[in-house]
């Protein structure tokens, strides 16, 4: 009987990992089709967002091509960054163009 039990308890494991693997899966298909997935730079290209479908980022800042990396959100037009070693930050997109800690970047 005890046998049983066990199995039954990873059955039911195995099916919320393959339930949850699917939902993230569908949810990286989906991003990949948002809109403001891409390459965001500053005017000088000092600066360059690379929003990457897996709702991750990758930031260059001048010669450094991965200054900062982490996973970001967007709700409607305003973004939010949380940052590998930390911090946060956020942003909005207006007219197509990305507002964020007082710098402006564009689509590429």
């Amino acid at each position: 009987m005890r046998s049983l039990t066990m199995q039954h308890a990873f059955a039911v494991l195995m099916t919320v990992a393959l339930l949850t693997q699917s939902a993230k899966a569908e949810e990286t298909e989906l991003q990949a089709d948002h809109p403001y997935v891409g390459l965001w730079v500053t005017k000088d290209r000092h600066i360059r967002h690379e929003l990457l479908p897996n709702g991750r980022y990758v930031e260059a800042r001048g010669t450094r091509e991965r200054a900062y990396e982490g996973r970001y959100e967007v709700s409607g037009n305003h973004i939010e960054y949380w940052d590998d070693t930390g911090f946060t930050a956020d942003g909005d997109f207006i007219d197509d163009v990305l507002h964020h800690a007082g710098m402006i970047l564009y689509r590429q």
